[in-house]
């Protein structure tokens, strides 16, 4: 997700979206450890992506 398209989101539903970004890398971790994935550049991803996601939310509440 770019981060043009995060800074656009409000702040509640950037919120509920962390938390089902969370849920997803979590969900993806444990298949992993079952079967290991083809492609796991997308634990890397997800990573990044929750990680700019809570940098966006910080400075969005910050600002306010």
């Amino acid at each position: 997700m770019k981060a043009a398209e995060i800074r656009e989101m409000a702040i509640s539903d950037l919120r509920e979206r962390i938390e089902v970004e969370k849920q997803n890398l979590n969900h993806i971790k444990m298949n992993h450890v079952i079967s290991p994935l083809e492609d796991t550049s997308k634990i890397k991803k997800l990573k990044t992506d929750i990680a700019r996601m809570m940098t966006i939310l910080a400075e969005k509440e910050s600002q306010n």
